[in-house]
């Protein structure tokens, strides 16, 4: 009796012209967990998900900015969260390199979270500020050679993925450089723009509109081919570095949420990725938008893992 009542009153719903989303969701707004501040990618792209996303699922959607200890602050608050209306929006550096580079993360990526729906993928880029007198990637490095008392990367966090890849350039390039963690991209773009910190390596997304703008000059790019955003911009294989690299956005749910509100989520973000209107929206954005349901976010993950994994491994880093 009990299933027919709730049947009948999600078939209520529908009619009502309520969605369905809205009943499932019952106990307030959807929480989005953005483990950054304010003005990065991440942030950006839990932002322009939200504002269709609430009228897909009928309740509204927050976006929340927890910024800390490069992203594993917010990862483990929100594991802790359970059945709550609470999603994370996590990248490789949160749920792939984090729990290998550092003793003790505070959150398992595998027992404590499932994946939801992948949002964006994103590539890296290496700009310098005007303080760099240099056009050309080549001529970076023989900039660093020669002062390498200036030779430092500003990255948005510490143990970030453009941490992770600014080393990896590092070594391809055979360039002992310092890496300085900033809290957020932000901050790093100023300091860059300022002359405070030479070099800087973030997602393209985040450095292209003041690369547009004059404001700074990005040298290279870490995708498989140039980038529609930045056509003039050679990648890392076109000027002799054999190194590619892409990131993504990607929501998790807490362990504890329910099977059911989890396929309603994947379900709804999926539909609200795969319209024209949205993917406009993220383009212009300069970020890939992804379309992608629980089962193919969590195949592709693993993929992710079995590449990088052994990757930084390899590498030694650790903290």
């Amino acid at each position: 009796m009990k299933k027919w009542t709730a049947s009948l009153f999600a078939l209520a719903l529908l009619v009502a012209g309520v969605p369905a989303g809205a009943q499932a969701l019952q106990g307030g707004p959807l929480k989005i967990v953005v483990p950054y501040p304010p003005g990065g990618s991440s942030d950006r792209a839990a932002r322009l998900l939200s504002e269709r996303l609430s009228t897909e699922i009928g309740v509204p959607v927050i976006v929340e900015n927890r910024p800390g200890a490069g992203g594993r602050l917010a990862a483990q608050q929100v594991r802790n969260e359970g059945a709550s209306n609470t999603l994370l929006l996590a990248n490789p550096a949160i749920m792939v390199v984090a729990p290998l580079v550092f003793g003790n993360v505070g959150y398992d990526p595998v027992k404590d979270y499932q994946p939801v729906s992948q949002v964006t993928n994103y590539e890296f880029a290496v700009a310098v500020g005007s303080a760099v007198p240099v056009r050309e990637f080549g001529h970076l490095l023989a900039w660093m050679r020669a002062n390498p008392e200036k030779s430092s990367f500003g990255v948005p966090a510490t143990g970030s993925l453009p941490h992770f890849f600014a080393l990896m350039l590092g070594e391809k390039t055979g360039v002992d450089a310092q890496v300085i963690g900033y809290k957020g991209s932000a901050p790093l773009a100023t300091d860059l723009i300022g002359g405070h910190v030479p070099l800087a390596v973030d997602t393209l997304d985040t450095l292209e509109p003041q690369h547009a703008g004059g404001r700074l000059r990005i040298l290279a790019v870490s995708g498989e081919r140039r980038s529609p955003g930045a056509p003039e911009v050679p990648t890392f294989r076109e000027i002799g570095i054999d190194l590619v690299a892409t990131g993504w956005n990607t929501l998790f749910a807490p362990a504890g949420m329910p099977a059911d509100k989890i396929r309603l989520l994947s379900e709804a973000v999926a539909r609200v990725m795969s319209e024209q209107a949205v993917r406009a929206r993220f383009a212009a954005a300069k970020m890939e938008p992804v379309s992608a349901n629980a089962a193919r976010t969590a195949a592709s993950l693993d993929a992710y893992r079995a590449q990088w994994a052994p990757v930084v491994q390899r590498s030694g880093y650790r903290q």
